[in-house]
């Protein structure tokens, strides 16, 4: 019975040096204290020690703390930084204290006793951001060859690499580029050509501040979809939780080879508001862009673009550029010039009916020091491209969907008019069969040519996430009206794709066509590689 009293004692006093271990972090640092922010402070008192990461002795003394930080003094004249590793070690019995503390040695009364400023400071302190890492892109290598024995058979190479970098390795710094190289295969000494590169997007984002980001490099903005690809600086600050303004300054690429081009200044700014809710998601910019040609202003305009829903089930789209700067002979005029409208609707119904008008109108854009020997006649000819939109699907059981659209395009001249019918029927589940069998009809009508597609694939995996295919005809038929002739062909094909891994795809196309007594065989070889990688 002693030695069993015995062993219970000496139980609960190792139980009593049992520790717990708190980490935290130095968040800021003052000339006159150091604070350290924890997930809780339950455990902690006043006049507690803490150690950093990796030392034995004590570096910091507690003369306050709140819910969540402490206010510390230094000890044993420990290098302390912004950004160290706390610890603190806190036995396993012990309590929460009391809201107020008791019987606090004399010798602490004036540590304890800090200013309420603060404490005021402690508690207002910024939460820490915690940046995480999100990549994701594709690397593609894809061949594409054409034989015939009634013409010479083309081979080339083109490869592809697209890459959103957020947040490398969880700092502020991200990466994101969109690039293509092209080549073309055994070609013979008349029509060979040079391979080629194009970068279309290959710049580096810095997160200042949650709020406050800076990119530097080629990018294209989501905010200015009308610019394309801006060499130089772009800044973009939120202003709150739905507003944002921004800024750039920088050059358009050449538009003959796509490189940097020092004579194609542009520069401007926008501001706007977007709410990310699942309710209602809207956004909506205004910005105002001068672009010039060597210090010329070549052109300057505004655009609006807004996204979101209006009301339950009605999503809109519109976009409007308005050039502001009209220079013929010398003289200015004021009179602003709608260079670009789009308009597009969609309304769901029900889980039945779904439908969507849209309507563009586009001029050709006028660049006043690039067409100045033509700027005169491009005006006189200022031809407004329209084109109109329906379509309606309809998915009447689980396994049925289909849909018609309509598409009409004309000119103020009415030239290059063009009306264009569509329709399709898709079963996603063939009944005892499996796979998906879509059927589609499609006919255009323009000012000198009519044409009729009729096609049917049957789309299924014949490996269970693996191995994905696709088989396919198609029978067109161009009626050419100026002339009088007609041609007819087929097409009949099919596509394999083959998941290697998780991140590896290969893919296979073969199609044969025949027209007249001529056939073409084409072939395309493609291997895909994708990138993703995220912090947990």
């Amino acid at each position: 019975m002693k030695i069993l009293i015995s062993f219970l004692l000496a139980l609960n006093m190792f139980s009593h040096d049992e520790t717990q271990i708190i980490k935290g972090q130095v968040t800021l640092i003052t000339s006159a204290n150091i604070y350290v922010r924890f997930d809780n402070t339950d455990l902690m008192k006043i006049g507690d020690r803490l150690f950093l990461s990796g030392q034995k002795t004590a570096c910091l003394k507690i003369i306050g703390k709140s819910s969540a930080s402490c206010v510390c003094n230094s000890l044993n004249n420990c290098s302390i930084k912004k950004g160290d590793v706390v610890l603190f070690l806190a036995p396993a019995n012990r309590k929460k204290p009391s809201i107020v503390q008791k019987n606090i040695k004399k010798d602490e009364e004036e540590d304890y006793e800090i200013p309420i400023d603060s404490l005021y400071k402690l508690e207002k302190l910024p939460k820490r951001v915690n940046y995480k890492e999100d990549i994701r892109g594709r690397l593609s290598m894809a061949n594409y060859s054409l034989f015939s024995k009634d013409r010479d058979d083309r081979h080339y190479i083109i490869s592809r690499l697209s890459m959103d970098a957020e947040h490398i390795r969880d700092s502020r710094l991200s990466f994101e580029t969109y690039m293509n190289y092209r080549t073309i295969l055994f070609q013979n000494s008349e029509t060979k050509s040079k391979p080629f590169a194009r970068v279309y997007d290959l710049s580096f984002s810095y997160d200042v501040t949650p709020d406050l980001k800076i990119s530097l490099g080629r990018r294209i903005n989501f905010r200015t979809p009308s610019v394309g690809a801006i060499d130089g600086l772009q800044v973009e600050q939120h202003l709150g939780k739905k507003q944002f303004v921004g800024a750039f300054y920088g050059f358009r690429p050449d538009v003959i080879d796509y490189s940097f081009n020092p004579n194609m200044m542009e520069y401007g700014g926008y501001v706007g508001i977007e709410n990310r809710g699942k309710k209602n998601p809207t956004q909506m910019t205004i910005g105002f862009i001068e672009q010039r040609n060597s210090s010329q202003i070549d052109r300057r305009y505004s655009y609006l673009q807004h996204s979101g829903t209006l009301f339950k089930n009605v999503n809109l789209f519109s976009s409007l550029e308005l050039d502001l700067y009209n220079l013929v002979n010398d003289s200015l005029l004021a009179k602003p010039r709608v260079a670009n409208l789009y308009l597009a609707a969609s309304y769901r119904v029900n889980k039945l009916f779904n439908f969507m008008l849209s309507y563009d109108s586009r001029k050709r854009v006028l660049y006043y020091e690039t067409f100045q020997d033509d700027i005169e006649r491009l005006l006189n000819d200022d031809i407004a491209r329209q084109g109109v939109r329906f379509r309606i699907n309809f998915r009447p059981i689980n396994t049925l969907v289909t849909g018609v659209s309509y598409a009409k395009r004309f000119q103020n001249d009415m030239q290059n008019k063009s009306d264009n019918i569509n329709g399709f029927v898709t079963l996603t589940q063939i009944p005892n069969i499996g796979g998906r069998l879509s059927l589609s009809y499609n006919i255009n009508v323009s000012n000198y040519l009519e044409s009729t597609i009729l096609s049917i694939k049957h789309s299924r995996y014949l490996i269970k996430d693996k191995l994905y295919s696709d088989f396919y005809y198609r029978f067109v038929h161009y009626n050419y009206l100026i002339s009088n002739n007609s041609l007819g062909q087929n097409y009949l094909g099919t596509f394999l794709s083959y998941n290697i891994n998780k991140k590896l795809v290969f893919s296979l196309t073969g199609e044969v066509s025949f027209f007249n007594q001529e056939k073409i065989y084409r072939i395309n070889v493609r291997l895909l590689q994708r990138l993703y990688k995220r912090s947990r």
